[in-house]
């Protein structure tokens, strides 16, 4: 049962709504580039939502490693047929998913636009070789304080392993315990590119990759592309929209650049960006039904658990291994299986976590179905917790 609090005076809450939701194909998809894959996913949401190229006027894309446009939203317009008057192309590493439906939000509520089309599209596993897709996202760091001493990016999560297992007794199986879960949601999940079903010992013995993370413990590499469309709640109530998804809240927190000058190596600007979108929402975390957290490591759950307020902090291990994380548990988390089973390609990669909110609160989820579903959080992050964005969704009876 929700407890709704009365919600921030200014903000976006239920001013806007998701009527359509699309993705790719997703995994190894040869011969399909970042921009296909981008296109794919929007004619779906296109087709999902019922409506045509000519009803989008606003256009909001992320980047793609494995492409060459600079404006990837005005390239993809181009590709697609759209003029917009509204478009952008966001960078803030792994946090952009969530920041496009907040910056969706606030230009439908500010009039900048009414219909907008979020989309995002990589080709990381078939246009690029393994040490390219690695080197393309490590090489988005600091080439003068921190790549000339060997920090690409997973070490900068594996820094903040390291400390929470010393601080508060954390331990590599339950981190590994993540992984397992993560797998039996993606058996359940249609086209999820990992399906195989794995152990906490098949975790442990997955080889290192930077200590304490193994490779299980690692998100995948993908092709895949996800798209949305968002308009004003009264344009999805004309178009008589069945299940609409509302945007409630949301907020965002940058808290350093350089692993070296973070604050804290763990507790991270999600606490400050979930508390902006909570407050605006008129929700608090132990409302959520089902919630997509990024999941880039094994340990970045655990302590997203704890910064998002669905545990208190040092006890995220804990939680996960007390099975507080899927099916009957305090919240079910990335139900298709996360970046960890079901697909990552590169900063699209959290679009899939919102794909399957949105349909777990539309009730189309099937055997992955949670139960009376009508709140979910999205949280999004990158650059080894540098950037933090977070979104609260739900349904009509919500607002």
């Amino acid at each position: 049962m929700t407890t709704q609090t009365k919600p921030a005076a200014r903000g976006i809450r239920g001013k806007t709504a998701i009527i359509g939701a699309g993705i790719s194909e997703v995994g190894r998809v040869p011969g399909r580039s970042a921009m296909a894959l981008a296109a794919q996913a929007a004619l779906r949401a296109m087709a999902d939502a019922g409506i045509s190229r000519d009803e989008i006027d606003g256009v909001l894309s992320s980047v793609a490693f494995a492409a060459p446009f600079h404006r990837f939203s005005v390239a993809i317009s181009e590709y697609l047929g759209i003029q917009p008057k509204f478009s952008n192309t966001l960078q803030v590493s792994g946090a952009t998913a969530a920041t496009m439906f907040n910056i969706a939000a606030a230009a439908i509520a500010g009039g900048l636009a009414e219909t907008v089309l979020i989309v995002g599209g990589d080709s990381l596993l078939s246009g690029l070789t393994p040490d390219l897709a690695l080197r393309s996202m490590t090489e988005s760091r600091d080439q003068q304080y921190e790549m000339p001493f060997g920090i690409p990016v997973s070490n900068t999560f594996a820094m903040t392993a390291h400390r929470h297992m010393k601080e508060f007794g954390t331990t590599a199986e339950q981190f590994a315990q993540v992984a397992v879960i993560h797998r039996e949601h993606a058996r359940r999940t249609p086209n999820a590119q990992m399906t195989q079903p794995i152990t906490v010992e098949d975790v442990l013995n997955s080889g290192w990759v930077a200590t304490p993370y193994h490779k299980l413990d690692c998100s995948l590499i993908s092709d895949g592309g996800g798209a949305f469309i968002v308009t004003s709640a009264e344009r999805a109530k004309s178009l008589g929209i069945e299940r609409p998804v509302y945007i409630l809240g949301g907020g965002e927190f940058y808290t350093h650049e350089h692993i070296f000058l973070m604050p804290s190596l763990t507790t991270t600007g999600a606490v400050q960006s979930s508390a902006a979108a909570y407050a605006m929402a008129g929700y608090g975390p132990g409302d959520m039904d089902v919630a997509g957290v990024y999941d880039c490591f094994t340990g970045t759950v655990i302590m997203m658990l704890e910064d998002l307020g669905f545990c208190p902090k040092g006890e995220g291990g804990r939680f996960v291994e007390d099975g507080q994380i899927t099916y009957g548990g305090a919240i079910p988390c990335n139900t298709h299986g996360g970046l960890l089973s079901f697909a990552h390609s590169g900063m699209p990669g959290s679009l899939f976590h919102f794909y399957e909110v949105v349909n777990q609160l539309r009730g189309l989820c099937g055997p992955r179905q949670v139960p009376d579903a009508a709140l979910g959080l999205v949280h999004s992050l990158g650059a080894g917790f540098a950037t933090n964005a977070t979104t609260i969704l739900g349904t009509e009876a919500t607002l």
